[in-house]
């Protein structure tokens, strides 16, 4: 297939309505999505890209007799193999990338949120040179080149076990250098293939989701990501820097200390200057700034490096790292203190409204908790691993030489820690709701299935079972908010290690429990963090191979990769960059040959889909249905994102399309939801309007008796798209005939010129 942006060819037939289906995460092929076995692909590329039935084949039309036609984007965030493995590597980069984008719609804290979220994203950044620098320089230069029993054997290391130590050192820090030039080539070459799509000049809506794919956010990736280049090798250079002052600072040493220093509070300071940092349009004396401090710090790191390889001071070698362990201390209470203030900042609202749910927002505490606790831990195992490699006669972590930072331990023991009370949390919430989701759930069974036969009974409690387990889904956010405080509590404990605490002594000494038990947890944990590194890399190895199971373990990738990185340049790139403006392109060119066109969107095909409509101008808008089924708007998006989906945007959304907009959900939909009113039997609008024509909710199943030409009662469909189903065709026919009545002249409803 052509390379060019699609909406350039696929001719349709004019006066037509085009049936235009968005599929959700990692659907299998165009063929499911339109429910045809031959399709062929009439505009994108092998990425993403618009497919139609093959002419001539039967059943082309859809309902209504509509041309069907769907857009297909599920390799856009996860098409490669190198794309889809570095999952494991990207992962807390991601999440903290996604947490900026959770922040609550309040002017007054939105620059400090955007500021912590970045700036725990550079500390995240010198996580990751401290746990290169962990094992490059602290376990092998220092302890396991100063140990003949290490040495024995490792014909690989011993070549440079009897040199100085400063050229130990200085060769050594290769290491952690190419670990820095291999994240910095990689943030910059998956973002190239995104590049020629770019989308119209103007927006329509004032929303801010309107700007989904109107980013422009390689400025802003090119600016932070030359701050987090130049942190990191000011990171390298200042772990050197430490290690050489330990035997005696001199004047050189002094001096590169201040310039490394300073390069580092130059890097927070940018960061916390959201109105400079974020200006979109190229600028060429900022990114030129940004490019300068990434250049004055590599020099500064070759520098540092030369001076620690000629330096005629002699080197007092034993125990660790000079430096090192109260480093990483020193950058886990950063973290505990960073993620307090950020809770401080997204719970602080002097003008609360009223309504608004208690934990509106706090998701970006939850995910940048994550994001932190995954990085730490991620960074303890790879550390603890290798020096269980270099002694393996170590019986307990403290026993080990070369000995890892006793911060390292403390972070496993705390992982384990908020891991184990997280799921006794999650066994005790499960317990306590069940009783009140069991009776929500057997009131909807009741008013959808009166008087049921005997023989359904089975059938009916399965029924009530999938609605119990879908309604937990309330649940997750306070569940989350509970990690997130443990986490922070695990961050900040690791200050105990100032004190040269060992976790086991220490709590067995001001606890009274057991130094045996606490080393099992350390052990546990180690197993715990080991199993979810290795479950990430063999999930993305049968998720790049599978389909199939791409469905459930891409979910993560695709969701948090639909923002653009606005808190961490090395988080993987953005792909509504190209998905949404393509299908704005593609529906302009659909209205524009004389089409109307009905857009459904499946499940997070919905948000992409509601990204695009907002940026129609009120001429195509005028031509455009909306049809979206398990759709998370409400349910999630509007908890997990309420700057970008709130009643606001909704309301702007259906105007937008005239009210020519239907929602299908279901009780067993453990993701979709309704958006303005759940509609159940029984119940009272909750909302007047048009708003109140969208909700369409579903019985599901269709019924709980095996039918004459079955063996089997109807299937409980929960989150799945289903259309071929009835309630889809009939659904999809309606909003069909809306869009073939003649159009009434007159302002676009969503037009702010409307009405005056």
């Amino acid at each position: 297939m052509s390379d060019e942006p699609a909406g350039v060819s696929g001719p349709a037939t004019p006066n037509d309505v085009v049936e235009l289906r968005v599929h959700g995460i990692a659907a299998a092929d165009a063929a499911e999505v339109l429910d045809r076995p031959n399709v062929q692909q009439v505009a994108g590329d092998r990425s993403a890209g618009f497919h139609r039935p093959r002419p001539g084949c039967s059943k082309v039309n859809g309902p209504g007799g509509t041309t069907l036609e769907a857009y297909r984007w599920s390799d856009l965030p996860s098409g490669t193999a190198v794309r889809t493995l570095s999952l494991l590597f990207l992962l807390p980069f991601m999440l903290l990338n996604v947490a900026i984008w959770m922040r609550p719609g309040n002017p007054a804290s939105d620059a400090v949120v955007r500021s912590l979220c970045r700036v725990l994203g550079l500390t995240l950044t010198a996580l990751y040179v401290l746990a290169a620098v962990g094992v490059a320089l602290d376990l092998v230069a220092w302890q396991c080149m100063s140990s003949s029993a290490c040495l024995s054997g490792r014909s690989w290391l011993s070549w440079l076990g009897e040199r100085p130590t400063g050229l130990r050192l200085a060769v050594l820090a290769l290491v952690p250098a190419a670990a820095i030039g291999l994240i910095w080539w990689a943030s910059t070459r998956p973002g190239r293939s995104f590049k020629a799509f770019r989308p119209p000049d103007s927006t329509v809506s004032g929303h801010p989701l309107t700007t989904v794919g109107q980013w422009g956010a390689e400025p802003l990736v090119g600016r932070l990501r030359s701050i987090h280049v130049a942190a990191a090798f000011a990171t390298l250079g200042g772990s050197l820097l430490a290690a050489r002052a330990a035997q005696g600072a001199s004047a050189i040493t002094i001096v590169l200390a201040a310039a490394t220093g300073g390069v580092l509070a130059t890097c927070v300071a940018l960061l916390c200057t959201p109105p400079l940092i974020d200006r979109a349009p190229a600028n060429r004396r900022l990114d030129g700034a940004a490019r300068l401090l990434r250049t004055i710090a590599v020099g500064l790191t070759i520098a540092v490096c030369a001076h620690v390889l000629a330096s005629p001071a002699r080197w007092q070698e034993g125990g660790g790292l000079p430096g090192y362990g109260s480093t990483l201390t020193w950058l886990f209470v950063a973290h505990a203190g960073l993620l307090a203030a950020l809770a401080a900042a997204l719970l602080w609202r002097p003008e609360r409204q009223p309504g608004h749910p208690p934990l509106l927002g706090l998701g970006a505490l939850a995910t940048a908790s994550a994001a932190a606790g995954l990085a730490v831990a991620f960074s303890a195992e790879l550390v603890h691993r290798l020096a269980d490699y270099l002694d393996r006669t170590a019986s307990t972590p403290q026993d080990l030489l070369p000995r890892p930072a006793a911060a390292y331990t403390w972070a496993i023991y705390g992982f384990f820690r908020a891991a184990l009370i997280t799921l006794v949390f999650v066994g005790l919430v499960t317990l306590i709701s069940r009783r009140d989701r069991s009776r929500a759930a057997a009131a909807i069974v009741a008013r959808d299935f009166p008087d049921p036969p005997t023989e359904a009974a089975p059938r009916l409690r399965q029924v009530q079972q999938a609605i119990v387990r879908a309604r937990f889904t309330e649940w997750l956010l306070p569940l989350a908010v509970v990690y997130a405080g443990l986490a922070g509590l695990s961050a900040a404990t690791t200050a105990l290690e100032l004190l040269g605490l060992y976790p086991g002594d220490a709590i067995e000494r001001y606890a009274g429990v057991p130094a045996d038990l606490v080393n099992f947890g350390i052990g546990m944990g180690g197993y715990l963090i080991a199993a979810t590194m290795l479950s990430l890399v063999i999930g993305g190895i049968f998720a790049y191979r599978t389909a199939g199971f791409r469905r459930h373990v891409g979910v993560l990738w695709d969701l948090a990769t639909f923002w653009p990185r606005a808190a961490h340049p090395f988080a993987p790139p953005c792909y509504a960059e190209r998905a949404v403006p393509e299908l704005v392109r593609r529906i302009t060119y659909l209205v524009e040959s004389g089409n109307a066109v009905l857009i459904a969107g499946f499940s997070h095909g919905s948000v992409l889909v509601t990204a695009a409509v907002l940026q129609l101008p009120p001429q195509v808008s005028s031509r455009v249905a909306l049809l979206t089924y398990g759709s998370p708007l409400r349910r999630l998006y509007a908890r997990l994102y309420p700057a970008y989906i709130d009643d606001d945007m909704l309301h702007d959304l259906g105007g937008r399309v005239g009210w020519r907009w239907l929602n299908l959900w279901r009780d067993t939909d453990a993701i979709g939801g309704w958006i303005f009113s759940a509609h159940r039997p029984d119940e009272p609008l909750t909302v007047t309007g048009p708003a109140a024509t969208v909700d369409r909710r579903l019985r599901d199943p269709s019924d709980v008796v095996v039918p004459p030409s079955d063996s089997v009662p109807p299937p409980i469909k929960g989150h799945r798209p289903r259309e071929s189903d009835e309630s889809y065709i009939e659904a999809a026919r309606d909003l069909v005939e809306r869009l073939r009545k003649p159009v009434a002249p007159g302002p676009h409803p969503a037009d702010p010129l409307a009405g005056q």
